[in-house]
């Protein structure tokens, strides 16, 4: 991911030259393919979410790792070696902005913008000075930064999937499971990192290539999940939160109400319904009622709204003869994928055995 070399890389032409002689067929092309492959996830991504607020940290990610890419080529393709002075510190810029997409997902900081942007502008700052005072700590920065932020990533995502209070319902579940890999391959980039480190110094980089060629297709995987986890998201209007003096009673008067409102007025219809949106509406601390659904049910809020999305969906496709994606667009899904992986989970079999079982009989499984 970083795609820096210690400090040796910065004098030794011998090991510049060991290096060009092994990179003809392996090095030359990758960061460019990656460059490119990264550029329309880019706009795949700006496409997706052009109707609604974009996640612009993750979009920000995207093309900061194409820079880096490009750099990658420059530096190890054509022996450009000017860029070895700027890509630690835009490397540096990496882990911020992942954290700062997840977070978007997850609350509004209490801190005023100029604030976070002061904080998370420190690590690129540190590598700047590193780069002007004292090379040779470069590497071990870059690993310290990447380490901490997936650290502060995964502390973030501690409640599952509830944590991403702003993010729609049907894709909570996903957007979870690739923010987690987000941070697993951040460790994983700052191990490439070490071992390229340790190949200089113990092999006169010899390995070198190959590791760094894996540090780019990390760069790759990065923004691949990162990109799955953007979604649509805005600053919730409400963060007070309630504790809890009878939870059984409380638990059972707090699903009562939600239930009420899924109900009464299919909230769960919605596709932009989110955590967030639903506390608003219930006029009930969104921990609360994440709480209440895991104790109460086992299940997190993200399963419970699609169990109601699944039951409407069973009675239509028992009841009419609207097609399986009319359906699934009038039920809440947005996606085919989530839609089957959702009905299978509530009914253990796809839509259309579902419908072929049931021979246009009404009739569908508990909805909670």
């Amino acid at each position: 991911m970083m795609e820096v070399a210690p400090s040796e890389d910065l004098g030794n032409d011998g090991i510049y030259s060991s290096l060009r002689s092994h990179q003809a067929m392996l090095f030359i092309p990758l960061p460019f393919v990656v460059a490119l492959l990264l550029l329309v996830l880019f706009v795949t991504v700006l496409k997706r979410d052009e109707e609604a607020a974009p996640n612009r940290p993750f979009l920000a990610l995207i093309l900061l790792s194409v820079l880096l890419s490009i750099l990658s080529g420059l530096r190890w393709g054509y022996g450009v070696k000017a860029v070895g002075m700027i890509a630690p510190v835009i490397a540096a810029m990496v882990p911020p902005l992942a954290y700062a997409g997840v977070s978007r997902l997850v609350r509004t900081s209490r801190r005023s913008l100029p604030q976070r942007i002061a904080l998370h502008a420190a690590p690129a700052a540190v590598i700047l000075l590193l780069i002007t005072f004292r090379r040779e700590a470069i590497d071990i920065a870059l690993v310290l930064v990447f380490i901490g932020y997936a650290l502060a990533i995964l502390l973030l995502m501690r409640p599952g999937a509830d944590a991403l209070r702003l993010a729609p319902f049907e894709g909570a579940v996903p957007a979870y499971r690739a923010i987690i890999f987000a941070a697993v391959a951040l460790c994983l980039s700052a191990a490439v990192d070490i071992f390229v480190f340790l190949d200089f110094t113990w092999a006169h980089g010899e390995h070198a290539v190959t590791l760094i060629s894996v540090s780019n297709l990390a760069v790759l995987v990065i923004l691949g999940i990162a990109a799955a986890a953007a979604s649509r998201s805005r600053a919730p209007a409400e963060t007070v939160e309630t504790a809890s003096k009878s939870e059984t009673t409380e638990d059972k008067e707090t699903i009562a109400t939600v239930d009420a409102l899924m109900e009464a007025r299919k909230l769960y219809r919605d596709a932009n319904l989110n955590l967030d949106r639903l506390a608003r509406k219930a006029g009930i601390p969104a921990r609360q009622i994440s709480a209440a659904i895991n104790r109460a049910m086992d299940k997190n809020v993200s399963q419970y709204v699609n169990d109601y999305r699944i039951g409407d969906a069973c009675r239509l496709l028992a009841g009419t003869e609207k097609s399986v994606t009319e359906v699934m667009f009038e039920v809440g899904f947005q996606t085919k994928s989530n839609f089957n992986r959702e009905f299978r989970r509530v009914t253990d079999m796809t839509p259309l055995a579902w419908r072929q079982r049931k021979g246009g009989v009404g009739g569908s499984p508990a909805s909670s």
